[in-house]
């Protein structure tokens, strides 16, 4: 999954990646650069490309910008470039470059094809390497998980990886999307990554493309009698898969779970407030909304918390962001699981989707989530209650100390 980043749809499903629909609070002014809604009563109004562009602007409040200096660009693109201009290219990377100027490095503008690759990742299907992709705090492109099964992850991606050039040519300065874009192609294509490994090691890898289809859930019976839940992403269908696996595993007797989120880029937030309440009493708390330091919403476990009291232990490393992370931090702030691992990504904002009227969509951090107890864990992660850091000789024997180590802790 090459998203971005970390993650939410259906009636205002959020994610860190949330699908709901809004609209934007803001007078379109001339020079419109984004297809965007102007909320009039319940219904929304979408600007014809006869309204992108005006020979004037007329503002009416401090809330507008004033368009007049991208007018004299354009113009002047169109009098003296000496070449074509393509106008739908012209309007993407004006709406791109307000998402970037927040400086925030999860608000990014998707264009119409970015959007339904996005999609196509959030239930589970698409063409390209297996890999998801972040920003670190110098704004490097990085891996935050590879699959396990595809092929970036056959070919030695690891999380942390720092991507510096796709086919040679460097993505310094990209945008996830675009970074993702270079990355994805038709399945048996290849793709050349440059990448620096814990900041010293540089390696180039030559990565084959595939179809990547994961099922969000899969669980199974360990050692006779412990149950194993693996969450590779929180999709649409985890809700209903979570469930079931719980009250499979729950049927056969287990003495104890592990859930593990390791590697999980996140998703859907509804998706992990689901799942923690497989835990939680309804009602518990699963984390809270903040925005300028006041909550603004609280999420709480509802329906059957089918595998309470059954001792549990959450696997995260650093691969581990975003929908994972609430999971793991509601379940240990409510007492309901231990934590074994590694340190976690450490994704604590929100995004919600703006869909526009020509199939774009723009990503825009909404607010701030925190656990039960109160912890922001962005850019911090989470640390488990016991750390268990694999080796390159566990890696090389394809040992998994971290999954023996819950086994031995049940």
């Amino acid at each position: 999954m090459e998203p971005q980043n970390p993650v939410e749809i259906k009636p205002k499903k959020r994610l860190h990646k949330n699908k709901a629909l809004r609209t934007f609070g803001v007078t379109v002014a001339a020079g419109l650069i984004f297809i965007s809604g102007l909320g009039i009563g319940s219904g929304r109004i979408i600007l014809s490309k006869d309204q992108l562009f005006r020979t004037s602007v007329q503002q009416t409040d401090t809330d507008n910008l004033d368009y007049s200096s991208v007018e004299q660009v354009y113009d002047a693109l169109r009098k003296d470039y000496d070449g074509q201009l393509d106008t739908e290219k012209i309007l993407d990377g004006i709406k791109s470059g307000l998402a970037t100027a927040s400086g925030d490095p999860y608000t990014e503008y998707l264009n119409k094809k970015e959007a339904q690759e996005f999609d196509d990742q959030l239930s589970g299907t698409f063409s390209g390497i297996g890999a998801e992709l972040g920003k670190d705090e110098q704004g490097n492109i990085i891996v935050i998980s590879p699959i396990a099964g595809f092929p970036a992850e056959k070919a030695g991606l690891k999380a942390q990886d720092i991507i510096v050039e796709v086919d040679g040519e460097s993505i310094t300065g990209k945008t996830i999307s675009e970074a993702v874009g270079k990355i994805r192609g038709e399945k048996g294509t290849t793709v050349k990554l440059r990448i620096v490994r814990n900041r010293s090691q540089e390696l180039n890898l030559e990565i084959t493309r595939d179809t990547i289809t994961i099922a969000s859930v899969e669980s199974k019976v360990l050692d006779g009698n412990i149950g194993y839940i693996k969450i590779t992403r929180y999709g649409d269908d985890t809700v209903q898969r979570a469930p079931a696996a719980a009250s499979d595993l729950k049927s056969k007797n287990v003495v104890g779970i592990i859930l593990d989120v390791r590697n999980n880029p996140g998703g859907l937030l509804d998706a992990s407030v689901g799942v923690s309440g497989l835990w939680l009493d309804k009602g518990k708390t699963v984390l809270q909304e903040k925005r300028d330091g006041k909550v603004i919403r609280t999420y709480s476990a509802k329906g059957t918390p089918i595998l309470k009291d059954i001792k549990t232990i959450v696997l995260i490393n650093a691969g581990s962001a975003s929908a994972s992370e609430i999971t793991a931090g509601a379940l240990r702030d409510n007492g309901a699981a231990t934590l074994i691992g590694v340190k976690s990504y450490g994704k604590g904002s929100v995004q919600q989707l703006e869909r526009l009227g020509d199939g774009s969509v723009l990503k825009v951090t909404i607010a701030r989530w925190f656990t039960p107890n109160g912890i922001n864990i962005d850019k911090e992660g989470i640390k488990p209650d016991t750390e268990v850091k694999p080796t390159e000789e566990d890696t090389k024997a394809q040992r998994d100390p971290q999954l023996e180590a819950a086994k031995a802790a049940l």
